[in-house]
């Protein structure tokens, strides 16, 4: 059987994590996910190695969520089936100004960390605010969500806004999950954008 590999690059200070305690983290994803991690420690370079193309896959983002601030036991989640990582680079709406990026970041963290605490809550999402991007755990459609509130507040929408449209589609969510319904916009907007990847 054909063997697949990914090369990974992970911020030198998030390799200890990725390691974990006597090596336990690292352990774990390879135990799981039946790949083998190899990790350079001075350059923050990853490998990833295995003969199953998406348990590799599944690897390389619970590694990826690890390197953009999150707790192993979140990107773990990344391991179920319908869970998903979405990431947001802030430079691709407020371009290389780290003013700018401070600004947005401030939006998104909110005071004291009021408004990622309400936009999680929202979606039932883990959300990690680190260096130049954010990055968002959680079912797919609530981290599609998340991802559109973020974006909201990374284009300049008032937070009251954002959080009134995510209760909105919290309300539409329950509705269609009691009634049974599927709401066959959101799923082609899905298929749309796993087309664009």
């Amino acid at each position: 059987m054909a063997e697949f590999m990914y090369e990974i690059k992970v911020p030198k200070d998030r390799i200890a994590v990725l390691i974990g305690k006597k090596g336990e983290v690292k352990k774990q994803i390879e135990e799981t996910t039946k790949t083998k991690i190899k990790i350079d420690s001075s350059e923050g370079d990853v490998s990833v190695s295995g003969e199953d193309a998406l348990g590799l896959y599944t690897t390389k983002e619970v590694i990826d969520a690890i390197g953009r601030g999150f707790n192993p036991e979140f990107a773990m989640f990344l391991l179920k089936q319908d869970y998903s990582f979405e990431k947001i680079n802030l430079k691709d709406y407020v371009g290389e100004s780290k003013k700018d990026q401070e600004r947005v970041r401030g939006r998104v963290i909110g005071a004291e960390g009021k408004s990622r605490k309400l936009i999680e809550e929202l979606t039932e999402t883990h959300i990690s605010v680190y260096g130049k991007t954010v990055g968002i755990i959680g079912e797919a459609e609530n981290a599609a969500m998340a991802k559109e509130a973020i974006i909201n507040l990374l284009n300049g929408s008032q937070h009251g806004n954002v959080y009134k449209w995510l209760e909105k589609k919290r309300k539409d969510k329950k509705r269609r999950t009691m009634t049974g319904e599927q709401d066959e916009a959101f799923k082609q907007e899905i298929k749309e954008e796993e087309k664009e990847e």
